[in-house]
């Protein structure tokens, strides 16, 4: 395990696992989206249940590398916003609006400045 404690004590290997983390912190939400309006009865439930299996995978993931609260989570928003685009449309099959990307340029840019800030 000393390795990974290395891994996640560098910041471009913390940050690769932020956006490893993404991936499955928008999977989560997808099965949610789809547990409270594309589905009844037992695929409702079972939805809901990967929802929070995934999730609770997602929390555990994303706190490895030892960064504070904010910048965590100022690098998570960012990273967030990018997979659930990418999710969106593969799972729902819908593209970002124009609103969505003046947004997501916003999001980004403040990830920027919230991450390397000290």
């Amino acid at each position: 395990m000393p390795d990974f404690e290395r891994l996640v004590s560098n910041p471009l290997g913390a940050f690769t696992v932020l956006a490893l983390a993404a991936i499955p912190e928008a999977w989560a939400d997808s099965f949610f989206q789809s547990a409270f309006y594309r589905s009844a009865g037992l695929a409702r439930v079972l939805s809901l249940a990967a929802g929070a299996m995934v999730l609770a995978a997602y929390g555990s993931v994303v706190n490895l590398p030892r960064w504070d609260f904010c910048t965590l989570i100022g690098a998570d928003v960012v990273l967030f916003f990018l997979a659930a685009q990418v999710i969106d449309r593969i799972r729902f099959g819908r593209s970002p609006a124009p609103g969505i990307y003046a947004d997501g340029a916003l999001i980004v840019a403040g990830g920027l400045v919230i991450v390397p800030w000290k």
